[in-house]
């Protein structure tokens, strides 16, 4: 169950009025990075850990939680940021002093001129923000990633929580207003918390690569093909051993040429590695019953229930009797 809590997190403040920030600020509230986006994702990735991973479940409902609060402060400092704009435009004889509000003239003309550019923010909903990014593309469901493989879900997170970062480092750059400073930081520093959690939660979870249950094979995995041509760079992507599985890279200069000596790849055998292809099938069936195991094993086939709501109220009944 859900309850709000009137308190904001972090106490949202605004200076002076500047609808100009209000409607950049959108992208926060409603873009692809923003924190409608990052709640939903977390929600929705719970489900499939309720059984198998209580405790990612417990995880990903908290940070969901916390980011609406955030979409709530996004909100409320949108709010503040549009100023009297809502009430003015509820006066439909008079004209908007938005030249007062706006400091002059030119001023004015450039708030006409993003009506034009997004009427949707200032005419159609004035006053108020909209689940939108800052040229009115609607918030779409399309933005969550969510596949129930937990270790993919979870290095998805971290993705996403890095682009939210630069989102708010960006946003920074449009506003002089230090109180509204203040709350795009606390928003920003949040960020980097969550993909901290997020990435201890990941190391909780081993073996966590390749994702999934199925093994890559040891003829293709340490292959570093030169595909451009010209000022080639070496590095720990190319020479060395690879991060995780700790093969030797394969450094293929001619690509063209080693696909037509090896029957396009077929032929080749592995090099740089102590893998083999008989591993990699063992490897298979012992991963695939472990998943399979934790999923199956975690729940019931009948008299399912989600929570145990009469079994708490029972354990709360006995610490209360003594």
């Amino acid at each position: 169950m859900f309850y709000h809590v009137k308190d904001l997190q972090f106490n949202a403040r605004v200076s002076q009025p500047d609808p100009r920030f209000a409607r950049i600020l959108l992208e926060a509230f409603g873009g692809a990075n923003g924190e409608l986006k990052s709640a939903m994702q977390y929600f929705v990735q719970a489900f499939s850990c309720h059984n198998p991973y209580p405790d990612k479940y417990d995880m990903l409902m908290d940070i969901a939680a916390e980011e609406l609060g955030h979409l709530e402060i996004v909100g409320a400092t949108i709010q503040m940021l549009l100023g009297p704009v809502g009430g003015e435009m509820k006066d439909a004889v008079e004209t908007m002093e938005i030249n007062k509000m706006m400091e002059g003239k030119a001023a004015k003309e450039e708030f006409i001129h993003q009506a034009f550019t997004f009427p949707h923010f200032l005419v159609a909903s004035p006053g108020s923000p909209t689940l939108t990014d800052s040229n009115g593309n609607p918030w779409c469901a399309s933005y969550i990633s969510a596949n129930a493989d937990l270790t993919v879900d979870l290095r998805s997170n971290m993705a996403g929580e890095c682009r939210a970062k630069i989102g708010y480092e960006n946003l920074l750059k449009f506003t002089d207003d230090p109180l509204v400073r203040e709350s795009l930081m606390f928003l920003m520093t949040r960020e980097v918390t969550h993909y901290q959690q997020f990435e201890a939660a990941l190391e909780t979870i081993q073996p966590n690569f390749p994702p999934g249950a199925l093994q890559t094979s040891p003829k293709y995995s340490n292959l570093y093909f030169n595909f451009s041509k010209g000022n080639d760079a070496r590095g720990p992507w190319n020479e060395g051993l690879s991060t995780q599985l700790k093969e030797e890279w394969q450094y293929i200069d001619k690509p063209l040429e080693e696909v037509r000596r090896t029957n396009g790849l077929v032929e080749r055998e592995p090099e740089g590695t102590e893998r083999t292809e008989k591993d990699m099938r063992k490897k298979d069936s012992e991963m695939s019953k472990k998943n399979s195991e934790e999923v199956l094993g975690s729940i019931d086939d009948k008299n399912m229930q989600w929570c145990k709501c009469n079994s708490d109220k029972k354990e709360f009944e006995e610490k209360e009797l003594g």
